[in-house]
């Protein structure tokens, strides 16, 4: 009880010294007690950003991890997770693939920049974004196509395949527009390959009244947020993974989508919540009317 009553005098500034000679107890005693204190606190916080860690695929950080264990109630800083991490060694690992998949070397029509890096839309459906990455099997390479909300930042849409015809891009913006159900005027960003300058592909936008929108020529900054989300899809995932085949790729690239990033993994851009998260509080908040602004 004396070494409680201890800290309870630091906490209202009390020198060590003066409190350990107020209350008749040693300072090497006070101090032995501390340590054991911390090292017991330390083991099973310790416990929790394990569990925290691997749950994130070991992918986040200290910014990541603090918010996370918040969320369960546990009271801690940065400077903490980040020398636990340390001790514990936890650190993502991952390596850089490269292969190319814009082919913008067409004379297909080339569209006018609309989105001119406007990534921040007011509400779901008014802007989105796709592309194409790769990701490396044992055998061969599988390619992803991918469509997004900017508004959340959730994955609307996407199609995998051995090939990068016209049809996987087709294939990943039915699937947004069957689980968006978008009016008219939406505005959908891509680069300017000949995937999405295609007249297939040109068609099923003017068949659901989207707008297409394209980067500049060699301007990877006009698409930036989703090259981030495959940037993190790779570190996150692809880089730590053997893929075996087709199939394994599929169900693992499918379960990241899914389960983690659509629905568990914490966007600094969104508060620190999930796509999923951030839309269902967005949506909860009524509206702003013009009495209340006045």
């Amino acid at each position: 009880m004396s070494y409680r009553l201890v800290r309870q005098l630091q906490q209202e500034a009390v020198p060590v010294t003066q409190a350990c000679r107020l209350l008749q107890i040693s300072r090497a005693g006070y101090y032995q007690h501390w340590r054991r204190g911390t090292q017991a606190a330390d083991i099973v916080t310790t416990v929790h950003l394990k569990a925290v860690f691997t749950a994130s695929g070991s992918t986040y950080g200290s910014r990541r991890l603090v918010t996370a264990l918040q969320a369960q109630g546990l009271a801690i800083g940065r400077y903490r997770v980040r020398r636990l991490m340390r001790e514990a060694a936890l650190h993502p690992v991952w390596k850089r693939k490269f292969i190319r998949t814009t082919d913008s070397r067409h004379d297909l029509p080339i569209a006018e920049n609309l989105l001119d890096r406007k990534f921040e839309p007011a509400l779901p459906n008014l802007a989105w974004v796709s592309d194409i990455t790769y990701v490396r099997m044992r055998a061969g390479w599988l390619y992803l196509a991918v469509v997004m909300d900017l508004f959340s930042r959730k994955i609307v849409g996407w199609a995998m395949a051995p090939a990068m015809p016209t049809e996987l891009i087709a294939s990943a913006l039915r699937m947004a527009v069957q689980q968006r159900k978008p009016v008219p005027g939406l505005l959908l960003h891509s680069d300017r390959g000949s995937q999405y300058a295609s007249l297939e592909y040109q068609s099923l936008l003017d068949q659901h009244g989207i707008r297409c929108s394209m980067s500049r020529k060699g301007n990877c900054w006009d698409n930036a947020v989703m090259e981030r989300f495959f940037l993190k899809l790779k570190m996150e995932r692809v880089w730590q993974q053997d893929y075996a085949n087709q199939g394994e790729a599929q169900r693992d690239i499918a379960d990241y989508i899914v389960r983690f990033y659509n629905g568990i993994r914490l966007h600094s851009k969104l508060g620190y919540l999930s796509p999923v998260v951030y839309e269902r509080k967005m949506v909860a908040i009524p509206p702003i009317t013009v009495s209340e602004m006045i």
